[in-house]
């Protein structure tokens, strides 16, 4: 991991660009050159500099052209120009337009360094996060998810992170935090279909001694929790649509007021949230507003599958491999071109939290430094028959149950929720939270 920020310099000439080169090389930042500013664009897509340095006059794309499309790409960038002394009163220009500064051609050693730590001191620059120690791959369409995420991690907008269970949606939200301003403040996740409904408002927002019976004392509740930081709404299409309304006035007043509360307090918080839900779907169907989606959905994030990651699958096994043979204390140099076969032709409908499962199965149970296929067989064959959890039987049981009710009923909600003893409300809540469609049963019925 870099000790020094990233800097990138642009010059069309050279000589001034090595020179400019080696006078911050030596001070320590790690440097990208770039002749041109065609190719400082291109390289913002691939690096995530702390700052640029850029000629203004240059063939083919000037330096405040250059600064223009990286105010749009990239707005809490910071810009630094150097200009030919005739051009001075462009450059303060450039400087009223956003520009961080200016420096006029030539210039002292000492002069450029202290702008430079300027510069870097009030982006709020934080320590350089290396991607690669969390997200693990060399897939072409993971690859350009993560070049969206390096992107959208400097600035402030929300995220959306969508795809299949699995597929390491938590782990992309804590990486995009690491690597943003917010670094050094709180990462709290929570799951929005895991706490009850009457419970998730004093979770999130917090509540006073008093409020309702058993609040014994004031809860200041997740998003105060998280501070500067960011907040991680997992599965966001599972929140009551009462409580949508909420989030959406804590996103819109940057307020919060804990439940019993008569005062509104302010909260500085990023909101970076995630579902397997096809939430324009669940829009037109009316159990999720179409504000807030928008609120939430300034950058969307798709992660793959796994089985569209096949290639990622030899990278991810050594990954997991030598993490739990430390944490087992074996010793394991690699698989047989057979048990690796196995691996590379599973279906694996977990997608990557399944794979860590039977990485683990197989370690666990490995003798020898080699691993054969009968082991990785063994470790599918056991995954697939072992007792599932309590949670998961009841899981599965209400699911099958609602399943029965709606065929019964021919997707009948007021029939299906009669007979079920519950409200209209409580059994869409229920089908929501295992994805059933009665539209489906009503069409089955014809």
């Amino acid at each position: 991991m870099r000790q020094r920020p990233e800097i990138l310099i642009v010059d069309d000439d050279p000589a001034l660009l090595k020179l400019l080169a080696m006078r911050l090389d030596l001070e320590g930042f790690a440097v990208i050159e770039a002749g041109s500013g065609e190719e400082a664009l291109a390289k913002t897509a691939t690096h995530r500099p702390k700052l640029v340095i850029t000629d203004v006059q240059m063939g083919g794309m000037d330096g405040l052209t250059l600064f223009d499309s990286l105010k749009h790409i990239h707005p809490a960038l910071p810009v630094i120009i150097l200009t030919a002394h005739g051009s001075v009163s462009h450059a303060v220009d450039a400087v009223r337009r956003g520009v961080f500064g200016y420096l006029s051609k030539p210039f002292e050693a000492e002069a450029l360094l202290a702008e430079v730590e300027r510069a870097l001191e009030q982006s709020g620059a934080p320590p350089e996060f290396d991607w690669s120690d969390t997200i693990i791959t060399r897939n072409a369409g993971m690859e350009a998810v993560l070049t969206e995420a390096r992107m959208v991690a400097a600035q402030d907008a929300s995220v959306l992170i969508t795809g299949a269970s699995g597929t390491g949606k938590e782990l992309m939200a804590e990486a995009i935090h690491r690597a943003s301003p917010r670094a050094q403040k709180p990462f709290i996740a929570v799951n929005c279909g895991a706490i009850p409904e009457n419970l998730l408002e004093s979770e999130l927002f917090g509540h006073v001694k008093g409020a309702f019976t058993g609040a014994v004392r004031d809860h200041k509740g997740l998003f105060l929790a998280a501070q500067g930081g960011t907040v991680f709404l997992d599965e966001i299409g599972d929140m009551p649509l009462a409580l949508q309304v909420k989030l959406l006035r804590v996103l819109q007043e940057r307020t919060v007021r804990p439940v019993g509360a008569l005062q509104s307090v302010p909260v500085d918080v990023r909101i970076v949230s995630a579902t397997h839900r096809n939430l324009e779907r669940e829009i037109a169907e009316g159990r999720f507003r179409e504000d807030l989606y928008y609120r939430l959905n300034v950058v969307n994030l798709c992660l793959p599958s796994l089985q569209e990651r096949v290639d990622d699958i030899p990278l991810l096994t050594r990954h997991f491999t030598a993490q739990l043979a430390r944490k087992y204390g074996k010793t394991i140099n690699g698989y047989a071109p057979e048990a690796m076969d196995l691996l590379l032709t599973c279906p694996w409908p977990g997608n990557i939290r399944q794979l860590l499962n039977v990485i683990e199965k197989i370690v666990a149970l490995a003798t020898v430094e080699i691993v054969p296929a009968s082991l990785v067989q063994r470790a599918l064959q056991r995954q697939a028959g072992e007792m599932v959890s309590l949670d998961d039987a009841k899981k599965s049981f209400e699911r099958d149950y609602l399943i029965r009710l709606l065929r019964v009923t021919h997707g009948n909600i007021t029939h299906a929720a009669r007979l079920a003893k519950r409200n209209r409300s409580e059994f869409y809540s229920l089908l929501r939270r295992h994805n059933l469609e009665p539209g489906q049963f009503k069409e089955d019925s014809e």
